[in-house]
């Protein structure tokens, strides 16, 4: 099949963990998430997490905070849970308010709870190949999509469109390693790439996480190629109840006819951060009690 289903490769994620987790002896694993202010697509997002949480039996704890919060303070907040050992990994919900900055919140999470895997230390732990590393939630979803859907990567030629801490940069770092998964040739593009298309047509497998909708058409793909969509853009349309849909980089209509598998958007990638987050926070518990 070529269209890719994320929502069910999550799902037997998800499952797996709820097995594993059930057979855990002692305190289950226990999850924290930190939001500031009222973004809506925050609180959806951090909901959702939770309720993913419970549902696999890791206890999750939500931290509100106030968007006129100063950054010592949330320092302070994310140092509490540093400090708290009944908490196994947690994160900060993105994005931040203007006044506080970001790299300084997420490099201050301890490197053994960061299930998000922005922090320098672990984005060096994995450029060092180290398996203890924790992997950023969407790299490590578009991996165990490859993987599950049997697409080798060794010898092969990713092209990744995007250079972002949360997928372009740890993806390229993945698919470099030395490993079932990775010891593939890759190509990193970004808004000063000059004369994009030559590239991406020489991508076996082509990684599009730019947030540009339809950005990348059919004339920009190889045949047979495998294309993985990270994009989440809204687009109006009228007869939608919301007055929106939902589309990816890719112009999935025109792109799949010619390719050999491709991930939708929404139903690809989207759900399986959330997996990998939970994935992460198992991982993180089974570290604390070795």
């Amino acid at each position: 099949m070529k269209k890719i289903d994320g929502n069910a490769i999550s799902r037997e994620i998800i499952e797996e963990l709820k097995i594993d987790v059930a057979n855990l002896e002692g305190p289950k694993p226990c999850v924290a998430f930190i939001r500031v202010g009222e973004d809506p697509a925050s609180v959806v997002y951090v909901n959702k997490k939770k309720k993913i949480a419970e549902e696999i039996g890791i206890e999750s704890r939500l931290i509100l905070l106030d968007d006129k919060i100063s950054e010592s303070d949330l320092i302070c907040e994310v140092d509490r849970l540093n400090n708290d050992s009944s908490v196994h990994g947690f994160l900060i919900q993105t994005p931040l308010p203007n006044h506080i900055n970001d790299t300084i919140i997420l490099n201050r999470v301890n490197p053994e709870k960061d299930i998000d895997g922005f922090s320098y230390a672990n984005l060096g732990r994995l450029c060092q190949e180290n398996p203890d590393s924790f992997i950023a939630c969407t790299p490590a979803g578009i991996i165990e999509i490859l993987q599950r859907t049997n697409v080798k990567t060794e010898g092969k030629h990713v092209v990744i469109i995007g250079r972002s801490l949360i997928v372009g940069k740890p993806c390229s770092l993945l698919f470099l390693r030395r490993h079932l998964m990775g010891n593939a040739t890759v190509t990193v593009c970004h808004s000063k790439t000059a004369d994009l298309a030559s590239i991406t047509k020489q991508a076996d497998i082509l990684i599009a996480a730019i947030g540009k909708p339809n950005f990348v058409t059919v004339d920009m793909v190889k045949k047979n190629a495998v294309i993985i969509d990270v994009g989440i853009n809204r687009i109006k349309d009228d007869s939608k109840k919301s007055g929106y849909r939902l589309v990816g980089d890719v112009d999935f209509l025109n792109v799949e006819p010619v390719v050999d598998k491709i991930t939708p958007v929404p139903g690809g990638v989207g759900p399986m951060t959330v997996a990998m987050l939970m994935s992460n926070t198992v991982k993180a518990y089974k570290n604390s009690r070795n």
